[in-house]
C-alpha cells in the first residue's frame, strides 16, 4: 500500500511514516517544502502524480492562540488545504484519514464526549478544524475523521518537553488543574491510524491514550517519571488567561475504537514512561 502523509515534520506525521515503514508500506512523508497544501493546483498535480492508495492528513495550523489573530493563515491550512486534499483524494479513489481535535467541542461539563455529540467549537482553531471535518464528509465517502487531544511525540515541541525544560531552572511551577483530558502519544496513535487505513470501517473516531487527567497532575507525573524535584501548584484557568479559550472538559469516549474491532491505546501513564525513556535515550 502506498500512503501519503502530510505534516511529516510534525510530531504525528513523523511517527506515522516511521510505523508505516516498519509495516512495509510505501510511505510518502511530505513537509510544506514538498507540497504546499494551500495551493490547489500543486495539490492536484502532486496527488495525481504520486497516486497513493491512502492519505493520512496530519498537517495543520495548530497554534491555537496565534489563530485568533492570524485567521487567514489558519483557514488556508485547516480548511482550504483539507478541501484540496479531499477533492484530490476523491479523483483517485484514495482512502482519507483526517486528524481532528478535541477543540471541536465546547469543552464544558464532566462527561466524556462521544462521536455523536454536537460539535460547538469556541475558538477559531477549533472552528477551522470542524469546518475541515464537514468538508471531508461532504466530499468523500471513504474517510476516517480522528479526533485527538494533548499530543506528544519525539519530533516537535509539546507540553512534556516544556515541563522538562522548565524543570532545569525552576523548583516550583503553577499549572492549570481544572482542564481535563487525555494525553496522546504519537507512537501509539500512529499504529491505530495505520490499522484503520487498512480497513473500510469509515467514520468519526476519538483516539487518545486511556485514562483522564488534568494538566497539573500530568505535569506532576512527568516530574515523577523523569526524577525531577519540582513542586506543582494547581491553579485555575482564570488565573492563567490565554487568547484562545481552552476547553475545561476534553474528555472523549473511546468506546467506538474497541466496538469497531480496533485496539484501544495504552494508559497515558504507560505512554509517558515510554516517551520519557525515549527522550533520555536521545540525550545519552
Amino acid at each position: 500500500m502506498k500512503i501519503l502523509v502530510t505534516g511529516y515534520n510534525g510530531q504525528l506525521g513523523y511517527d506515522v511514516v516511521l510505523e508505516g515503514n516498519k509495516r512495509g508500506y510505501e510511505m510518502l512523508g511530505l513537509t510544506r517544502k514538498e507540497l504546499d497544501i494551500t495551493n490547489e493546483e500543486s495539490v492536484k498535480t502532486y496527488i495525481h502524480k504520486s497516486n497513493p492508495d491512502a492519505i493520512i492528513h496530519c498537517a495543520a495550523y495548530t497554534a491555537v492562540d496565534a489563530a485568533e489573530d492570524d485567521k487567514e493563515a489558519c483557514w488556508n491550512v485547516n480548511v482550504n488545504g483539507t478541501k484540496y486534499l479531499a477533492e484530490a483524494a476523491k479523483t483517485i479513489n484514495a482512502k482519507f484519514n483526517y486528524i481532528s481535535t478535541d477543540y471541536v467541542y465546547e469543552g464544558t461539563g464532566e462527561t466524556p464526549f462521544t462521536e455523536g455529540d454536537k460539535a460547538n467549537p469556541q475558538g477559531y482553531y477549533g472552528k477551522t478544524k470542524y469546518q475541515g471535518e464537514r468538508l471531508v464528509q461532504e466530499i468523500l465517502e471513504k474517510y476516517f475523521i480522528v479526533r485527538i487531544s494533548w499530543v506528544f511525540g519525539i519530533n516537535g515541541n509539546n507540553f512534556i518537553k516544556t515541563m522538562l525544560r522548565l524543570a532545569e531552572t525552576r523548583s516550583m511551577l503553577n499549572v492549570v488543574g481544572d482542564q481535563f483530558g487525555s494525553p496522546t502519544y504519537t507512537v501509539d496513535l500512529a499504529k491505530l491510524l495505520l490499522d484503520m487505513i487498512a480497513t473500510d470501517k469509515y467514520g468519526i473516531y476519538h483516539a487518545s491514550n486511556e485514562g483522564f487527567t488534568n494538566w497539573a497532575d500530568f505535569a506532576q507525573e512527568i516530574f515523577n517519571v523523569a526524577g525531577k524535584e519540582v513542586e506543582v501548584n494547581n491553579i485555575t484557568t482564570e488565573e492563567y488567561p490565554t487568547k484562545a479559550v481552552r476547553p475545561k472538559n476534553s474528555r472523549m469516549s473511546k468506546d467506538k475504537i474497541e466496538n469497531s474491532g480496533f485496539n484501544r491505546l495504552p494508559d497515558w501513564q504507560d505512554a509517558l514512561q515510554r516517551y520519557i525513556a525515549e527522550l533520555q535515550k536521545e540525550v545519552n
